[in-house]
C-alpha cells in the first residue's frame, strides 16, 4: 500500500472539544497513522493569544496544527474567507505537504482551503458531518431563539439567528480588541463570566459587530456552493444528510453514503438494577433535546432512574433550565464523562434516549449504545431512522413530542426485560480498521494511483 501524507482539517479538536465529529476524526486519524503520515489542522478560539497564531502540539499521538481564530474580522465574509487565515492555511499546506487533504469541517478555518489545496495539486476529500457549509450559526439548522428547525434555509431568518449566536459574540469581541480600551473591557468581561457565565454570554451577544444581514448570508451560501467544485469526493455517513446536500446543489455523482467506523472495545459488565435506567449522553444544548427527555420523564408512572451525561459548562443557562425540569425526579446529572471509561458509562444505563431536535447525521452515541448493549429510543429526525429499526432494536417517536416519548419510555418501566431484548438485536457496527481501509482506497482514487499499486485489503 502506498504510504500517504494526509492532512485532516476540522473546525476544532480534542482535548478541549469533544463532540462527535472531533472524536471520529481523531479515531480515524489515529488508525490511519499506523500506516501513513497523518496531520490535523484545526482552529481554536483563544483571546489570550494573537489572532492567526499557529501552534504545533500533540494530541493522542497525532501532530496537530492549531490556528488561533479570534474572529478579528472587519467584514462578515472574512468569517469564512479571511486573507489572514488563508495565509496561515497556505503555510500549513506547504509545511505538511500532504498527498491528500481530508476535510471534516471548514467552520472557523476557511471555505478557500480546498481551492488552496487544488492550486498546489493536492486532491481533497470530505466527510460531511453537519450543515456548517450552509448554516452560519453552527451547522444544526435550528433557530434556538424561535425554537425553529430550518427545514428550508430562509436567509432572513438566518441573519436574525446569527445575531444571537456565539459566533456573533466572538465577532463583537474580535472587533472590540482593536480599540485602545479593549484590555480593560475584556478583563471586566472575564470577571463577569467567572461569576455569572449566563449573564456574560447575554452581554456579549449585545455587543455591536459588523453587518450580517440577509445579503451577507446569501453571499455566504453562494460561496459555500462554490466550495463543492473544489472537493473531489464527498462521503456522508447517512442518506439523509447526503440527500440534503444534493438538494443544495452538490452533484450526486460525487457523493457516497458510508457510515462511520468505531474502535472496538469490550463492554463493561452490565450490573442488574431494580428499576430501568434511562440515559442521555451528549452535548447539553437545546438542539440535542435533553429538555424533551426530562419533560417526558415527568409523565412516567412507576420506578425508574435517569442519568444525564454532558458538560454543564457548555451552556450554563440552559443547564439551569434542565435542572429545574428535573426537580423531584430520580435524575442525576453526571457531568462530562471520560471517554476512556465509555464502557462504564453505557453499562450504567439500559436505554439511551436520543431526543434530537435538529436533522442529525449519524449520531455516534447510537452506535456506541449498540456496541455496549443498551437499547435506543430516538427522535425521527435526520439519519436516526437509518440506525434505529422501530420495534426491532429500539423505538422512534416524533421529535418535539415529549408525550409520545413518555409513552415509549413507559413500556420499559412496565416491562423490565424489554431493553435487553431490544439490545440483543443491535446491528453490526463498522470497525474503525475497516473504515480506514475504505478511506485508503478513496485516497488512492483521488490521487490517481493505479488500483494495482494497492495491496489487497
Amino acid at each position: 500500500m502506498k504510504r500517504f501524507r494526509v492532512l485532516h482539517a476540522i473546525h476544532d479538536f480534542l482535548p478541549r472539544h469533544r463532540a462527535g465529529s472531533e472524536i471520529y476524526a481523531r479515531d480515524l486519524a489515529r488508525e490511519l497513522s499506523k500506516r501513513h503520515d497523518v496531520f490535523v489542522v484545526a482552529a481554536e478560539y483563544d483571546p489570550s493569544t494573537p489572532h492567526g497564531t499557529i501552534r504545533w502540539k500533540a494530541c493522542d499521538g497525532l501532530p496537530v496544527i492549531e490556528i488561533v481564530n479570534n474572529w478579528e474580522f472587519q467584514r462578515f465574509d472574512e468569517s469564512y474567507s479571511s486573507p489572514r487565515i488563508n495565509r496561515q492555511l497556505a503555510h500549513v499546506l506547504e509545511a505538511t505537504a500532504p498527498d491528500v487533504l481530508h476535510v471534516h469541517n471548514l467552520l472557523n478555518l476557511s471555505f478557500d482551503l480546498p481551492r488552496l489545496a487544488r492550486e498546489r495539486g493536492i486532491p481533497t476529500v470530505a466527510t460531511l458531518h453537519d450543515y456548517t457549509l450552509v448554516c452560519a450559526s453552527g451547522g444544526q439548522r435550528v433557530h434556538v431563539a424561535d425554537a425553529h428547525v430550518c427545514d428550508v434555509i430562509d436567509t432572513e431568518r438566518c441573519s436574525r439567528c446569527f445575531a444571537g449566536s456565539s459566533f456573533h459574540a466572538q465577532w463583537a469581541v474580535g472587533r472590540l480588541v482593536r480599540r485602545p480600551a479593549a484590555r480593560h473591557v475584556l478583563k471586566l468581561a472575564g470577571a463577569l463570566r467567572s461569576r455569572l457565565p449566563s449573564a456574560a454570554d447575554r452581554a456579549l451577544t449585545c455587543l455591536p459587530a459588523g453587518g450580517s444581514g440577509r445579503a451577507d448570508i446569501q453571499k455566504r451560501l453562494a460561496y459555500a456552493r462554490h466550495v463543492f467544485e473544489h472537493i473531489d469526493w464527498f462521503v456522508s455517513p447517512s442518506s439523509a444528510l447526503a440527500s440534503e446536500y444534493v438538494r443544495l446543489g452538490l452533484d450526486p455523482r460525487r457523493i457516497e453514503v458510508s457510515d462511520y467506523g468505531f474502535p472496538q472495545m469490550p463492554a463493561a459488565p452490565r450490573l442488574s438494577a431494580a428499576s430501568v435506567r434511562f440515559g442521555f449522553v451528549g452535548t447539553l444544548a437545546w438542539h440535542k433535546g435533553p429538555h424533551v427527555f426530562l419533560e417526558a420523564l415527568n409523565h412516567l408512572r412507576g420506578s425508574f432512574q435517569a442519568s444525564v451525561f454532558g458538560d454543564p459548562a457548555v451552556s450554563p443557562q440552559y443547564v439551569s433550565q434542565l435542572r429545574s425540569l428535573a426537580e423531584g425526579l430520580p435524575v442525576e446529572f453526571r457531568g462530562a464523562f471520560d471517554r476512556e471509561r465509555l464502557a462504564d458509562t453505557y453499562a450504567s444505563i439500559d436505554v439511551l434516549v436520543v431526543p434530537s431536535l435538529w436533522p442529525e447525521n449519524s449520531p455516534l452515541v447510537i452506535h456506541e449504545a449498540f456496541l455496549h448493549g443498551a437499547a435506543v429510543v430516538g427522535a425521527r429526525m435526520g439519519g436516526i431512522p437509518e440506525l434505529v429499526a422501530d420495534g426491532a432494536n429500539g423505538f422512534l417517536y416524533e421529535a418535539r413530542r415529549p408525550q409520545d416519548l413518555a409513552v415509549l419510555l413507559q413500556r420499559f418501566v412496565d416491562d423490565r426485560e424489554l431493553a435487553s431484548r431490544l439490545a440483543r438485536s443491535a446491528p453490526r457496527i463498522k470497525r474503525i480498521e475497516d473504515d480506514a481501509r475504505e478511506w485508503e482506497q478513496r485516497y488512492l482514487s483521488v490521487a490517481g494511483v493505479p488500483s494495482g499499486a494497492a495491496e489487497p485489503a
